[in-house]
């Protein structure tokens, strides 16, 4: 009996990793039935990332009240794994795009909801806490969240507030004197794939402000704010994250939660695997299938198609690639473990079509390669 574990990354706008789960695996079954089939669908810290854990580790998805980005009550959510050792927290469940989409508007917005759900599951027990970095609609450098759980903002005036990305430059000092002491005893990982800094050309604001609503007028002074947040830190905190690889993820949210929590940033396909026990699933495995939207140079920094294949290379279990789009070069993707890259586009054709007939295309790809297989006798 064939041992075959399916690990893939979303296919953005068309399939998400979990259904590409159950395409990959209908059409393995109908090849060879007696196949023993794992499933890890992966989620890059985004929206959908407490999902693909639940599915991945059992667990339960907690319901909890919090704020959205512009402050308004809702119900959100999160996960606890690990025998309710471990959550699992999206910031998109409360501060990401969707949830705002008409409104958008970073000057305002803020992280102060995904603190509340960090206490919620602080106060359930937990001692790991999961935090995806992604889909955010927010700009203010992780200062809301970092209030909901006891650190003090002040403004020249010498008045408490909770900055927002317009804000930002009015911190005149930072005080966590007040910040939960619980969290001392909570191990707190990012998952984070972005390497922008805080500010600059690449940092948050100017490479994913627009896609928070950010006009061109809005972005040099939203970046003076977070600049102007990485200094105040250096001064009142004594660390420096201004320059911290993934420290303008969701916001600068990445140098927030390094910052005032003292939180680990990692490739979010790491903390998957590490969390999933990747090692000791694919012991006996014979094959991987793993896959996303496009296969690129940007892949190769390591993302999830090289984050699986670089730990299957010393399990010696090879590893396919399905993915939609093939660029130049990936030559590179073979060297770190890739045994072979497929992509599932039948058709030259523009994208906007190609992504209704997605499904059917990966359905017919692994069809393709199962049959393969089987006449190799593999």
């Amino acid at each position: 009996m064939k041992k075959i574990v399916l690990i893939p990354d979303s296919f953005k706008g068309t399939m998400s990793s979990l259904r590409i789960c159950e395409i990959m695996r209908d059409q393995i079954l109908l090849h060879d039935p007696q196949a023993e089939i794992i499933s890890v669908p992966v989620a890059d810290g985004g929206e959908g990332s407490v999902d693909c854990f639940l599915s991945a580790i059992a667990g339960v998805k907690i319901t909890s009240s919090a704020q959205n980005p512009l402050g308004e009550e809702m119900q959100s959510f999160y996960g606890v794994i690990d025998h309710g050792k471990t959550a699992v927290i999206e910031m998109a469940a409360c501060a990401g795009l969707p949830l705002i989409e008409d409104r958008l508007n970073p000057l305002v917005s803020s992280t102060y909801g995904v603190g509340m759900l960090m206490k919620n599951a602080i106060e359930s027990g937990v001692d790991k806490i999961i935090l995806g970095l992604g889909g955010s609609a927010t700009n203010d450098g992780g200062c809301g969240a970092a209030a909901a759980l006891g650190v003090r903002f002040y403004n020249f005036s010498n008045q408490e507030f909770i900055p927002a990305g317009g804000t930002l430059t009015e911190i005149d000092r930072i005080d966590v004197s007040q910040l939960d002491a619980r969290l001392n005893k909570i191990e707190l990982v990012a998952m984070c794939d972005i390497e922008s800094p805080m500010a600059g050309e690449k940092g948050a604001s100017f490479m994913f402000g627009p896609q928070k609503g950010a006009t061109a007028e809005m972005l040099p002074f939203l970046d003076e704010g977070v600049r102007h947040l990485g200094d105040i830190i250096l001064r009142d905190l004594g660390k420096d994250v201004r320059t911290l690889p993934g420290g303008g993820a969701a916001g600068a949210m990445g140098a927030g939660v390094a910052a005032f929590f003292d939180a680990k940033l990692k490739r979010g396909i790491d903390v998957v695997l590490d969390t999933v026990h990747f090692e000791e699933i694919i012991q006996d495995a014979d094959l991987i299938f793993t896959g996303e939207g496009k296969i690129d140079a940007q892949s190769l920094q390591g993302k999830v198609v090289i984050g699986v294949a670089e730990r299957a290379r010393l399990a010696n279990v090879p590893v396919i690639a399905i993915v939609g789009d093939i660029a130049d070069p990936i030559e590179e993707a073979y060297q770190k473990g890739v045994t072979a890259v497929f992509s599932i586009n039948r058709m030259a054709i523009p994208f906007s079509e190609a992504r209704k007939r997605a499904e059917k295309d990966l359905s017919l790809t692994v069809g393709n390669l199962m049959r393969q297989y089987k006449g190799l006798g593999l």
